[in-house]
């Protein structure tokens, strides 16, 4: 199994685990921690049929780590630089996953971090958790894709609110916003993760191609939209799964999907 330096990846049955694990600094987001989080999604992705990003310790994580390399190529400081090689891509291959996957905050999800945390299928949040862009604080603006997630997720009004403000947002309120679909205690945060996981994990292939016609569907006109359906659906009506949920349902029988 590869090995990593500030992340750790493990399995539980068809569920995947990705945790962001410095937790001395809150798990915030280096360079080596994007650079390890892209390589470990492609493990994942080849393995699991699902997938829960969370992080050790108090915090999700706490925003980009400036003492980690964040903004500090060249001669001058290019904050942008670093979204180019780094955060952009792994913010795209989370986008593009062939597999459903969720985010489990407890604690702070800040900057970059928020923009992870938000960036799930599913976002289960602890009863301590809070959700920051924090980005104002420091003279920076918002990255990470948060713009366009907070902007489609709870409108513009909401999304300038969190951005111009940089107060933090609390579960609760990110709940009744419509921006996590569960709030737990803090020490059932990781068992409701799992279990949403698992069936997930246990659902057909087609949750996969679902999952990206909804990112699509977000920027795409009516008519691209419905074609986009004609064309997935093409695809799931062949699948194996397909068979044996319409098997399953004619027979009045739970159906036994495998994932393909």
């Amino acid at each position: 199994m590869t090995e990593f330096n500030t992340i750790e990846i493990e399995y539980d049955g068809p569920v995947g685990v990705l945790r962001l694990n410095k937790p001395e600094n809150l798990n915030a987001m280096s360079l080596t921690m994007a650079e390890e989080c892209l390589a470990a999604l492609d493990v994942l992705a080849s393995r699991a049929r699902a997938l829960i990003i969370t992080g050790a310790g108090r915090a999700f994580c706490s925003g980009a780590n400036l003492a980690g390399g964040m903004g500090q190529e060249g001669s001058e400081s290019d904050f942008g630089l670093s979204l180019e090689t780094h955060i952009n891509p792994m913010m795209t291959r989370l986008r593009d996953l062939d597999i459903p996957w969720i985010t489990a905050v407890r604690g702070a999800a800040a900057g970059v971090g928020c923009s992870v945390a938000l960036a799930g299928d599913m976002i289960v949040a602890s009863e301590t958790a809070y959700f920051l862009q924090a980005f104002s604080r420091i003279g920076l603006v918002p990255d990470g894709g948060s713009t366009h997630l907070l902007a489609r997720s709870i409108g513009r009004v909401r999304a300038m609110e969190m951005m111009l403000l940089g107060e933090r947002l609390p579960a609760a309120t990110a709940l009744e916003w419509g921006l996590v679909n569960r709030v737990v205690p803090d020490d059932m945060l990781e068992a409701e993760a799992m279990a949403l996981a698992q069936r997930l994990a246990n659902g057909p292939a087609s949750l996969g191609r679902t999952r990206r016609m909804v990112w699509g569907a977000i920027d795409m006109p009516w008519a691209e939209a419905l074609a986009s359906e004609r064309s997935e659906q093409l695809h799931a009506g062949r699948s194996a799964d397909a068979a044996e949920g319409i098997a399953a349902f004619l027979e009045k029988r739970p159906a036994k999907f495998q994932g393909a």
